[in-house]
This record gives C-alpha cells, sequence and structure tokens, in this order.
C-alpha cells in the first residue's frame, strides 16, 4: 500500500498543507470543523506524520539539505553561504549536496537528502528546473514528502517555494538602453541554457521587438565551454570577429564573460565606452575587480536568499506562505556603458 504523505492529506480534506501542519502542531489557530475534518481523514487512512511532519514542529531536526550543482560557480557560492547564513540565523543547521549538472545526479542527490530526513530542500540555481517536465520528476516527489525551496527558478507545484529575480525585465531594459543610445549591434553573449538563461535572452530578444528591431540570430551567441575560462571566452568573441560578424556593445549574461568581452576589446584597442559598451550580469566582485569598472545587472542575491529563508521557516511553523516572489533587478552603472 502506498504511504500517503501530508500532500495527500491536504488534498483529500480540501484543506491546504499549512492547515494541515497546524493540526499536526496541535495550534489553536485551527477552526474545530476543519480539525474535525483533516483528524477524520487521518484516521480513514491510517497516516502517521513521516519526516515532513516532524519538520513542522514533531522531533523536528532543523536541518535543511541544499543542492548546488557547482559550488565552485561565483554565483552559486555566494548563494550558499548566504543561505547557510540566514538559516542559522533561524537555528537550523544544513547539509550541502554538490550534484554537478547531470539531471540523474541531482535526483540521487535529492534521494540522499531525503534519506536523511531533512525538513526541507533549497534547490540553489535555476539549472535544476529543466524544459522537460519528465526531468522535474524529482522535484515534485520531494515536494510530496517536504517543502522545497527554489532559488532563481519558477516552478508551479504544490510544495514549491520559489524566489527569483525577473530576469527577462533586467535585460530587456539593458538592451533598451543601449539600443536607445544608438547602439544596434548588440551582442548576447551566453554560457548557461536554464531556466534563468532563457530569461535572458528573451530579455535581449523583447528588448529588439521593442524597438521594431530586427533580430539577428548570429548576435545571440552561446559559448559551449567551461564557466571559468576567460581565455577561452575571450578567443570565442575574436573568432566571431574574424568571420565578419561585429559588434560595438556586449550583453552578457554574467560577469564572468563580460571581462572576457573587455578583454576582447582591449586586445582591439577599443576605447570604453565611446567606442564599446559591456554589460555583466550578477555584479559579483568582478564587476569592481575590473578596469575599467563593470557596469552589471544586481539580480538581488542576498535579497532572495533571505526571502527564501524567511519564506520556508514559516512554511515550517504552518504559516500559508506566497509560492512565488519575484524582485526586480538593479543595474549598477560604471565605466563601461555611457548611461
Amino acid at each position: 500500500m502506498t504511504r500517503l504523505t501530508i500532500y495527500d492529506i491536504s488534498k483529500l480534506a480540501g484543506v491546504s498543507i499549512a492547515t494541515v501542519s497546524r493540526v499536526l502542531n496541535g495550534s489553536p489557530n485551527v477552526r474545530p470543523v476543519t480539525k474535525d475534518k483533516v483528524l477524520g481523514v487521518m484516521a480513514q487512512h491510517g497516516y502517521t506524520p513521516n519526516a515532513f511532519a516532524r519538520g513542522l514542529g514533531l522531533n523536528t531536526m532543523r536541518t535543511i539539505g541544499i543542492l548546488c550543482a557547482d559550488s565552485s560557480d561565483l554565483y552559486l557560492a555566494k548563494a550558499v553561504y548566504h543561505m547557510e547564513r540566514r538559516l542559522r540565523e533561524k537555528g537550523y543547521s544544513s547539509v550541502l549536496c554538490c550534484t554537478g549538472y547531470d539531471f540523474a545526479d541531482k535526483e540521487s542527490a535529492s534521494r540522499l537528502l531525503l534519506a536523511q530526513k531533512v525538513d526541507a530542500c533549497i534547490l540553489v540555481g535555476s539549472n535544476f528546473v529543466s524544459e522537460s517536465d519528465t526531468d522535474n520528476r524529482y522535484i515534485r516527489d520531494a515536494a510530496s514528502q517536504l517543502p522545497v525551496m527554489l532559488l532563481n527558478a519558477a516552478y508551479d507545484y504544490p510544495n514549491v517555494y520559489c524566489a527569483l529575480c525577473d530576469d527577462t525585465e533586467a535585460v530587456q531594459n539593458v538592451t533598451c538602453r543601449l539600443l536607445d543610445c544608438g547602439i544596434k549591434d548588440i551582442l548576447f553573449f551566453y554560457d548557461s541554457t536554464s531556466y534563468s538563461g532563457q530569461k535572458k535572452r528573451a530579455g535581449y530578444r523583447e528588448g529588439y521587438l521593442s524597438r521594431n528591431l530586427p533580430l539577428r540570430e548570429e548576435y545571440q551567441q552561446y559559448f559551449p565551454g567551461s564557466h571559468d575560462d576567460v581565455k577561452g571566452m575571450e578567443d570565442f568573441l575574436e573568432g566571431l570577429f574574424q568571420k565578419g560578424i561585429t559588434f560595438h556593445a556586449v550583453v552578457a549574461s554574467d560577469d564572468i564573460l563580460a571581462t572576457a568581452a573587455l578583454k576582447f576589446a582591449g586586445r582591439h584597442s577599443l576605447c570604453l565606452p565611446q567606442d564599446f559598451s559591456v554589460v555583466g550580469y550578477n555584479n559579483s566582485l568582478l564587476a569592481a575587480c575590473c578596469e575599467p569598472e563593470l557596469t552589471s545587472v544586481d539580480n538581488r542575491l542576498e535579497d532572495l536568499c533571505s526571502i527564501l529563508v524567511h519564506t520556508l521557516a514559516n512554511v515550517l511553523g504552518g504559516q500559508d506562505m506566497p509560492q512565488k516572489v519575484v524582485l526586480t533587478g538593479k543595474l549598477v552603472t560604471r565605466k563601461t556603458t555611457v548611461f
């Protein structure tokens, strides 16, 4: 017989998961008729609280599982740092699994965390959400047992909570500002086809369309190499130039790609920002270390981590919380753009 989860109980009783958690916790903030209904469903189906229920206050281990694809990635490493710090402030410890980018490894790591009876799971980075919904099965399976929190991605499913930046809007705004400065040949340079990567590319495309300008596929270039191979990125841009693809601005999907664009400009003795403009993304430490300092979109990573942990703590406390929070990115202008 299949073991029922707290999600099953909420569905059978016609109430939210938060309401079921309040009943499990003995909260007085539940109407007697609702409490009796939930308890009746539990009794009818022989339900006993599992690891998720413990995470709601019954002998909780107060431990959160964190999945991260690559801890050497600047953005992901910073996210894990902020997440762990916020969790400690809330009285939670954490278990970190670095999964890599293969689906099978993500699924295996998810099962490992569930077996360790963590109270919730945080998926750090948009690469955990796949275009193929079949590959998102492990998210649904986990969410049937405990809260799943997604950083910088969105997935609409019960017991899944998301905090993300509107990457599409941010890149569209940057693209429009460059176009309005008279730069029509803007190269969009990206190295990820993740949820976030696709949203950024969509923003670039919408920028051109909003100005009634033609989109050219050769100005949307994917770098297939390692995320820290700056020399390879620079050579990739040089290869485009040698093929006759000329451009006077680069909008990069992260700051590392943008630093490669700066090196490309230096190779050709281009004067920034008069002759050539570059915009990065993430507003990482690299943006301030470059020469000239890099204009970059701040996707408000620390705010997103704070929101996600706040949501998590309240969900585990039995409160109803929004399943998606979307923040607006902030453009930090420095010396690589005229605006």
